[in-house]
């Protein structure tokens, strides 16, 4: 342990700790804009200068260690004069388009210049202009509200293991993009939307499709549904002031019907639909022979992922479609036939965290023998919220409300798909049963839950001589540590989780952002913890026990993994390589 003073006041921290890091400690906030720690420790914004006796000039603290004896300042004349300096450099070639611009109202740098004082522009001159990327139905890219604070090019790279995103050409004309100034459709972009949950400003956001639901509701010819997937319910609270972590599903479902859907169903349905057809997968895997480990195909930037840059491994890959097309197969199936709507009549929205899904729902593999997609529209977590802002809906004050029967019921087990490890538990909760005849007692297979990147744990099936052994990684890079050692053969796994985005689904591309990505692991746990309270909340906690799932297959569907399930319900995957198309020269 080292001793310090910062603005006077003793500090006793760890050799090794930054002065960044010892002022938060101390309780003392210090500005920054391209910190996150651990991935992007860089200094490059200026705006965490800081004055130490002794020592010539200011220093940015994200970079500074602090010894034995510093004095540091981080408040004198010449510590605000230069931040503020730095920023009104930054904002001399920044957009002033902050009314219009997506992150208006929760923008780090417009809460900078605010905090700072900033009423006027001092600096002006050449501004960089660029086209916007669109290219993608996921993310949007405009190199002109970039900060160059690398946060995306970091998290890119170093969480999820992609790095697509670099900094092309040099000093002012610099800008992030992919190599030679390509649009994000022409690399191997897997659209998880983690450069969208990190960037401070408008630079990176999901693509809008609001105005098409609104369309769509208004249109009288059109039967428009929608589903939610599990962890919406625990994030869409935090942009009408709730905790986060907070469940607030009766209050969404009953917003969803003001905003005018005709019927509101739940993801969750799916998901329990996904353990009947995956459980049955792995134990015919098990017991009949099949291609090992196999592997969960829920997350569409995971899948995206495994076809870009491991397409040899497909067959380890569960023939499942994820929850999402599950439901809207059935919805353009099942439920038009139920209802006497016809397929194209029927406007099926998904509510997701996850910008991934925006392209999934176009992929050629997702339309059904109708010729319409299973799903038309995605919104993210954050475009409903601004669709019930845009509403007049008090959100606060609106009474709880059900998903609508039969595919608004679920148990715990599809809760829990939010979470890392969820996928995971929920199939075991039911492979075990389903395989040694047995009760489950203890539903909570902790060894699976939690942030830490790669999880193990063995599952003994009584009655049988297998011991289920199963692996969870959630980010990427994670995944390719897993994928690797499938390839030179010593995953010595049955069955792997994979998540394209750190703690899951509940930190998806299009959830709620973190007001600072410093501490997003605690935001993360707050969601996680409220996904499991959601579990234990339910009077059933395992995917078997659903009957509406049941009925489903006793009069639609007919036995599980069979023809009509299979045709609906399961798909296959496309090699597409680390290039999909050849990156246009300059």
């Amino acid at each position: 342990m080292i001793k310090l003073t910062i603005d006077g006041l003793a500090v006793t921290v760890p050799k090794g700790t930054s002065v960044l890091a010892a002022a938060k400690a101390a309780g003392i906030r210090i500005p920054t804009l391209c910190y996150m720690e651990k991935y992007n420790e860089i200094g490059a914004c200026r705006l965490c200068l800081v004055e130490v006796k002794g020592m010539r000039g200011l220093l940015a603290a994200c970079v500074l260690q602090a010894s034995e004896g510093m004095e540091v300042y981080t408040n004198t004349p010449a510590v605000r004069n230069a931040r503020r300096t730095n920023l009104e450099l930054i904002l001399s070639n920044h957009p002033q388009d902050c009314l219009i611009c997506d992150r208006n109202g929760q923008c780090e740098l417009q809460a900078l210049s605010e905090e700072m004082g900033i009423r006027q522009q001092r600096f002006t001159g050449e501004k960089g202009t660029y086209p916007i990327d669109r290219s993608t139905l996921s993310i949007v890219r405009d190199p002109s509200k970039f900060v160059l604070c690398r946060r995306c090019i970091s998290v890119c790279k170093q969480v999820q293991g992609v790095g697509v995103l670099g900094a092309v050409e040099r000093g002012f004309d610099t800008i992030v993009a992919p190599e030679a100034d390509s649009h994000l459709s022409d690399v191997a972009c897997v659209l998880c939307g983690q450069c969208v949950m990190v960037c401070p400003t408008g630079a990176l956001s999901e693509v809008d499709n609001t105005d098409a639901v609104f369309a769509a509701l208004n249109d009288k010819t059109k039967h428009v549904v929608v589903q939610t997937a599990p962890a919406v319910r625990v994030a869409i609270g935090e942009e009408f002031g709730y905790a986060p972590g907070t469940v607030v599903t009766g209050k969404m479902a009953t917003a969803l019907r003001r905003l005018g859907f005709h019927a509101v169903f739940d993801t969750d349905f799916a998901a329990d639909l996904t353990i009947w057809e995956e459980a049955h997968e792995l134990v015919t895997r098990l017991t009949e022979g099949g291609t090992l480990p196999m592997i969960t195909s829920c997350s569409p930037g995971w899948i995206k992922f495994i076809e870009h840059y491991y397409p040899e491994l497909l067959d380890h890959l569960s023939t499942c479609k994820s929850p999402q097309q599950m439901l809207g197969a059935l919805a353009k199936s099942f439920y038009a036939e139920k209802t006497g709507v016809a397929p194209e009549d029927i406007v099926m929205v998904s509510v997701m965290p996850c910008t991934a899904k925006k392209f999934e729902r176009a992929r050629p593999e997702m339309v059904g023998d109708s010729g319409v997609p299973d799903i038309d529209i995605v919104l993210t977590t954050r475009e409903l919220a601004r669709m019930i802002k845009s509403a007049g809906i008090d959100f606060t004050q609106l009474p709880d409300s059900e998903f609508d029967s039969p595919l608004g019921l679920s148990t715990g087990a599809a809760v829990i798909f939010g979470a890392t490890g969820g996928v995971m538990e929920a199939a075991l909760r039911t492979a075990y049963e389903w395989v040694s005849g047995e009760t489950l007692a203890n539903v909570d297979l902790k060894e699976v839950r939690g942030l830490t990147g790669i999880k193990e744990a063995e599952v003994s099936l009584p009655g049988t001589d297998i011991t289920l052994r199963v692996a969870v990684a959630h980010g990427l890079s994670n995944a390719r540590q897993l994928l690797d050692k499938i390839k030179q053969g010593e995953a010595d796994y049955h069955f792997i989780e994979v998540m394209a985005c750190p703690g899951g689904c509940i930190s998806g591309g299009g959830q709620p952002r973190p007001a600072d990505v410093n501490d997003f692991d605690a935001l993360r746990m707050a969601r996680i913890q409220g996904i499991y309270q959601a579990d234990q909340d339910l009077p059933l906690r395992k995917s078997h026990e659903n009957a509406a799932v049941q009925e489903l297959y006793d009069t639609y569907l007919g036995e599980i993994g069979g023809e009509r399930a299979h045709h609906l319900l399961h798909t296959h995957y496309t090699t597409r390589g680390k290039y999909p198309r050849q990156i246009k020269q300059q």
